[in-house]
């Protein structure tokens, strides 16, 4: 499998990559916790069918010492008992966020509530902008099929 454009390889592409890489560095140096962020992009991406940033960021966790369990109970973390609340908070924002389409709502104020209970203001702008980010990565590597398998943690950096 190939993807539809070589997105490393267009300069187009890159120099956007390039503008979306910034804004992630803003939010992974927030005070927003590193599992809290890798457990969002995980959701978000099983959600769009994202199989690039899916094994990204399963890796990328398994790698800073995330459990096998907690990754394997991100799609189903409403019946598992391995998250915090906030990390719950955080999952279900991230799931009305991704499927704003789905709802007519949009993301309820029950949801926002309750991230907030968890959340300083700070960290709400940081998961708002991740699950944002994270969306704009999913929707171009689906667009493009970029092909999933072959990512090796930190390989960009």
């Amino acid at each position: 499998m190939e993807a539809r454009l070589n997105i490393y390889g267009n300069a187009v592409a890159t120099k956007f990559a390039r503008y979306i890489n910034s804004a992630g560095k803003v939010v992974s140096d927030s005070t927003l916790p590193a599992a809290t962020q890798e457990l969002v992009k995980i959701r978000a991406s099983q959600i769009n069918g994202c199989g690039y940033c899916t094994d990204m960021h399963t890796k990328d966790a398994a790698h800073a010492g995330e459990t096998a369990q907690r990754l394997h109970l991100v799609a189903a973390w409403r019946e598992a008992k391995v998250f915090t609340d906030a990390e719950r908070a955080a999952l279900e924002l991230t799931e009305q966020g991704t499927r704003i389409a789905d709802a007519a709502g949009g993301v309820t104020d029950e949801a926002w509530a309750n991230a907030a209970k968890y959340h300083d203001e700070d960290q709400l702008a940081a998961l708002v902008s991740l699950i944002a980010l994270i969306n704009a990565y999913n929707r171009m590597n689906v667009i493009i099929q970029q092909p999933a398998g072959d990512y090796q943690p930190g390989q960009f950096g």
